[in-house]
């Protein structure tokens, strides 16, 4: 009997899509704004891979688009004495704190090439934060009906987007060594709950391990191939 060999046919590649990690230091809140701004124009015209934006902020006050001007706790004045800035923004959410000792990240990412659900991507966001420090020790999850991500000691990382024609901005903030004696100008997003840092919870890495971490745990949860520019 015979037995006939059919030729294998080649295996499919499906390329992964880029994802740009930049690590840009410390940046004034407005500077970073405009940035992403750009970002965004490039990323809706084609021009550019979708990016992640890693930066640190001066002190500084945002307040969402669905903000409410009871959760900010001390008047302008005020804040502007102690070196804190205050803007307005388009994100979603409501008040939040930024500063040193924090690592913020603002993925400008097209989801007309991930999944066009606003929902999956801040859960995906939580994931991404939620994986990162679990490679630290620090176990982490979600919060029934509040956006972010929490341990039992309290709120570690914010979430706040803005999606236009299925293009983000804005991000999360991740409490790393962050003074939080800062969020007391605030009720931060809105709750009334603690907050928390990883050095709090006794974490003593570096900044660029971090980060590095947080590029590795995107680049699963989106199926990107990420590179640091």
């Amino acid at each position: 009997m015979l037995c006939t060999v059919k030729p294998s046919m080649p295996e499919t590649v499906t390329a992964v899509a880029a994802c740009e990690l930049r690590d840009l230091g410390r940046v004034r809140y407005a500077d970073a704004f405009a940035l992403q701004q750009q970002f965004v124009d490039r990323r809706k015209r084609g021009e550019i891979a979708d990016q992640l934006l890693i930066v640190e902020h001066p002190h500084v006050i945002t307040m969402g688009r669905n903000g409410h001007d009871e959760n900010l706790l001390a008047a302008p004045e005020l804040l502007e004495r102690a070196g804190i800035e205050f803007h307005r923004t388009d994100r979603g959410g409501d008040a939040t704190y930024h500063g040193p000792g924090q690592i913020v990240g603002y993925p400008i990412v097209d989801l007309r090439e991930w999944k066009r659900d606003v929902v999956a991507y801040v859960r995906a966001l939580e994931q991404v934060l939620i994986e990162a420090l679990g490679e630290f020790g620090i176990a982490a999850g979600r919060e029934s009906g509040a956006t972010g991500v929490w341990t039992t000691q309290g709120k570690i990382a914010a979430i706040g987007v803005h999606i236009s024609r299925w293009v983000t901005s804005h991000g999360f903030a991740l409490n790393v060594d962050t003074d939080l004696s800062y969020f007391r100008y605030i009720v931060p997003c809105g709750l009334t709950k603690p907050v928390t840092s990883m050095r709090e919870l006794g974490c003593q890495a570096e900044r660029d391990q971090i980060v590095a971490a947080i590029g590795r745990s995107f680049a699963h949860g989106f199926d990107r191939e990420v590179e640091n520019i």
